[in-house]
Parts: structure tokens; C-alpha cells; sequence
């Protein structure tokens, strides 16, 4: 059975493909399929955006189709950028950096820690059939200075306190045991297998 992982994020397909080795299917990427689909991220809220891009890739393959919403959230700018991490510089062809540098202009005169989390629900799609909703969270706070070169997005300024490392100073197999993107992941799992138990 195939499972098509929703996302054209290398980053993130990287990050899937590590934390569902094991289940007992082929992970697919939509290149992969040949599908050159761009889904607008219209939701206000993380499961809409999730839900959106997992139908639109499940109804353009015909298959089980996993993807997932994710963003940080920081305390002293009441949440921002939130569900509109990826697009909070207005301008579309804005890199990871300068996103970077724009939060951090943003939180300049605020007193520090800048206390933050990373979220993400990760949308599980059936073909014609039902939609199923998981959610991780990451704990932390941002730094004003960048640290690490692994990872991506706002990684490389967000400190997890307990181990004093970036998401950035982190190997793969370290980030794939706390990230909140693992932790949706983990909580998708089991209805993962069943779903490829009823289609074997």
C-alpha cells in the first residue's frame, strides 16, 4: 500500500519519512506521483490548513494522504506568528532567514525570555472517506541570536531550555523525539496501521 505524504517541504518530508520508517507501507512524496498541486493555505486554524492540503492530494492521488499545519507561537506577541508562520513577512517569495529576522525585529523591545512553542496537527485523509485530526506540541522559548544548521524554519532560534540546544542543534534522530511535528506524527501512528490493515 501507498501512503502519500502531503507536503513539496523537503524538510518536512525528510522528517516524516524518518518517523514513520516502520509502518508497513510505501511513502510517497507528491513529485514522486508526478502531482504538481499548490494548495492555498486559507484555514484560520491549523486543522484546516492540514485537512485542506490532506483532500486536495488524497482526491488529485486516490490515496491515503497524511499532511500536516505547523507554526510558533510566542507568548509575548499573544501567539504570533501562529498558524501564519510561513507567510508572516507579507511577502511571498520571503526566505526561512528573513522570516527570521522579522520575528526577531518584532520581539526586540520585549523582555526576555520570549517564551514560545512550536504546534502541529497532522490531517490523515481517506479517499472519499473520513478525516482524522492529530496534534504535538514543543516547549521552548526564542533566542535573538542563531544556533545550529540543521532543521529549518524558525529551528535555529528556538531553544529547548531543559537540553540549552536549538531545534537547529539537533541531530535528526534527536529533533525526531521531540518536536511536535514527531509527537503529531507518533499520535498518528496507530491509526495509520489499522488503515493499512483494512486496505491488505
Amino acid at each position: 500500500m501507498k501512503i502519500l505524504l502531503g507536503t513539496n517541504n523537503d524538510g518536512k518530508l525528510r522528517e516524516m519519512r524518518a518517523i514513520l520508517a516502520s509502518l508497513p507501507a510505501e511513502l510517497v512524496s507528491p513529485a514522486e506521483l508526478g502531482l504538481d498541486i499548490y494548495v492555498e493555505e486559507e484555514g484560520s486554524t491549523y486543522s484546516e490548513n492540514a485537512t485542506l492540503k490532506a483532500g486536495a492530494y488524497s482526491r488529485a492521488s486516490g490515496l491515503i494522504t497524511l499532511a500536516d499545519d505547523s507554526g510558533l507561537a510566542v507568548d509575548c506577541l499573544r501567539g504570533e506568528p501562529g498558524v501564519y508562520s510561513k507567510r508572516y513577512l507579507p511577502r511571498p517569495d520571503a526566505t526561512d532567514a528573513e522570516r527570521r529576522a522579522y520575528l526577531l525585529q518584532k520581539l526586540s523591545d520585549k523582555p526576555r525570555p520570549w517564551r514560545a512553542h512550536f504546534h502541529c496537527t497532522v490531517a490523515v485523509v481517506v479517499p472519499g472517506g473520513t478525516v482524522r485530526l492529530f496534534d504535538g506540541d514543543c516547549f521552548g522559548e526564542v533566542i535573538p541570536e542563531e544556533r545550529g544548521q540543521n532543521g529549518f524554519g524558525y529551528d535555529p532560534i528556538f531553544l529547548l531550555r531543559d537540553i540549552n540546544r536549538t531545534m537547529a542543534e539537533l541531530s535528526m534522530e534527536e529533533k525526531n523525539h521531540v518536536s511536535h511535528r514527531a509527537r503529531a506524527l507518533r499520535a498518528a501512528y496507530p491509526a495509520l496501521v489499522r488503515l493499512i490493515d483494512e486496505g491488505s
